[in-house]
């Protein structure tokens, strides 16, 4: 067996069935096995940012590692944005990069350099392979490490030599089973403390989701009648934004998620990275007299930013489960609770929903308004890949979202990978009409994404915001009293106009521009039936009104 050989060989025993990649001459001998395994497909970008974007919102769909082929030092640089962004994410990536000739690094030919320290920042480990005999190995190293808690990127530097030897190597290493992690233990110090508090809170983070565990979350949420709060920025769906006991997003600030919490004397923190604060602030994203309960898979998390009364480290779905049926019917004061949140919760939602439709209009439209009109056209089973910064935080807001996985989104803070994602996820699962909601800055940051969209004929509905500013700068400026300060112009991406349409057709993606929130409803509900990728370019104000 050939080295290449036995490349693909570990690929197929580990579930691999698609490539993500832009080849160069370093990964033409990799190209040309590909073209003999007709059971594989490689899936194409024109700029590797989108590639590792794409393999991001494929590895959340399918729920295993993708694998990545980028080029040499270049393309490596180019994806490093969407490996800090899967490391930040927990997404599980196998990721090579063709290095240059050994026989020619030497030389310091074009596009060589070491590729594992600039790879080492962003991923969870890297190593060069230097024996053809030793590839099978670490790459099936590379796939246990990408999964193991905390999960990320893994990359193996694979010099172009090494992949051309003709010599025989031993067949690769079966794969190994492993089995998943029980509860943590101390469940039972958790669900005691838990039980005894008067005031309970929970937040909801990305690990829940991940983990497949919102009904187990859901369960002891009710058993508990406490309020859940998803972490600040949450990558995906960790509760049901329907549910009465449901409260809001935490804000990406200190003094917002101290505020949020004051008054609960205990919090259970389930499967949440800490609390991801966007800027610096003064002062414990916990208030004082609080407790905190923290489960995590990834031993290193209880504990890290914040202290807690009591840390747990096990399987996140495992330890809600028995944590469910342990607090079950132990909390008398449960169903009052509720109802108490149930009314808050109602109230909240039909208030938000009247602001909305009170700024209905014509394009530019209030943001609010507009987002509300997007939702209005998704249908019940949609995938939301939401990467519209201002935006998105309004639409966080309004979307009811109930089912698993419902909703893509990156705490890595890289801008330009919605479009690459949202072409994964649907490439992942086809069963699930997906729609980005994109702002106009990060719609930039990503619009090689949209060829292959058209080249795959991938039937997403992206759904750029365009306000032709950045406007979050300019909230954040403003909140700091320092707007006159800045150069006229260097926060605003106008002019010239800016018509996405007219970028969309340049790819090959069909697109429309909406001139009234109603507009927004039937270009997105057309778009989904199309089952073809459009482009549906929103002009909106540049704040709520």
């Amino acid at each position: 067996m050939r080295p290449v050989e036995a490349l693909l060989s570990v690929l197929r025993d580990e579930g691999v069935s698609t490539v993500f990649g832009n080849p160069g001459t370093t990964e033409l001998p990799f190209v040309e096995a590909l073209a003999g395994a007709p059971d594989l497909t490689y899936v194409l970008g024109v700029q590797e940012a989108s590639v590792v974007a794409m393999a991001d919102g494929y590895a959340r769909a399918v729920r295993r590692p993708a694998f990545v082929s980028l080029h040499a030092a270049a393309g490596l640089a180019n994806g490093l944005v969407g490996l800090l962004n899967a490391s930040r994410s927990r997404t599980p990536l196998v990721v090579t990069a063709g290095q240059q000739d050994r026989r020619h690094l030497v030389h310091d030919p074009m596009l060589s350099g070491d590729l594992v320290g600039l790879a080492r920042s962003a991923v969870k480990h890297a190593v060069e392979v230097q024996h053809a005999r030793d590839l099978a190995v670490l790459l099936r190293r590379a796939f246990a490490e990408a999964v193991r808690p905390p999960a990320g990127p893994v990359l193996l530097s694979v010099p172009m030599d090494l992949l051309e030897e003709d010599g025989p190597v031993d067949p690769p290493p079966a794969r190994s089973q492993l089995g998943g992690a029980g509860p943590a233990a101390g469940w039972r110090e958790a669900a005691a403390l838990l039980a005894g508090a008067d005031r309970p809170a929970i937040v909801a983070g990305d690990g829940v989701g991940r983990a497949d565990a919102l009904a187990e979350l859901v369960g002891v949420a009710e058993a508990l009648g406490a309020v859940v709060f998803h972490q600040p920025m949450n990558d995906g769906l960790g509760f049901p934004t329907t549910h009465p006991l449901y409260a809001s997003a935490l804000e990406p600030r200190n003094s917002a998620i101290r505020a949020a919490l004051e008054g609960h004397d205990v919090v259970f923190v389930a499967g949440a990275r800490a609390f991801t604060a966007h800027h610096y602030e003064p002062g414990p994203p916990v208030p004082e007299g609080t407790s905190v309960v923290q489960l995590d898979d990834d031993p290193a998390e209880p504990g890290r930013v914040f202290p807690v009364a009591l840390g747990l480290t096990g399987g996140i779905r495992e330890t809600l489960a028995v944590l469910a049926e342990a607090l079950d019917g132990r909390v008398p004061q449960a169903s009052g609770r509720i109802a108490v949140a149930e009314s808050a919760h109602t109230a909240a939602r039909a208030a938000l929903r009247e602001r909305a439709l009170a700024g209905y209009g014509d394009a530019p439209m209030d943001p609010l308004a507009a987002v509300h009109a997007v939702d209005a056209g998704l249908p019940a089973d949609a995938v939301v890949v939401e990467e519209a910064i201002t935006c998105g935080v309004l639409l966080r807001r309004l979307l009811p979202l109930e089912r698993p996985r419902s909703y893509v989104h990156t705490v890595g803070g890289g801008l330009g990978s919605g479009i690459g994602m949202a072409v994964g996820s649907r490439l992942g699962d086809p069963s699930r009409p997906v729609v980005a909601v994109l702002g106009d800055g990060c719609a930039l940051f990503g619009l090689q994404g949209l060829w292959s969209a058209a080249r795959y004929d991938v039937p997403v509905v992206f759904v750029v915001m365009n306000n032709g500013e950045y406007r979050t700068l300019k909230d954040t400026v403003a909140r700091r009293g320092r707007l006159d300060g800045f150069a006229p112009g260097c926060l605003d991406l106008r002019p010239p106009e800016l018509d996405f349409t007219e970028a969309a057709r340049f790819f090959g993606v069909d697109a429309v521009r909406a001139g009234s929130a109603e507009q927004v409803t039937e270009a997105v509900a057309k778009a989904v039936a199309s089952g073809r990728p459009v482009l549906v370019d929103v002009p909106v104000t540049g704040r709520e009104e």
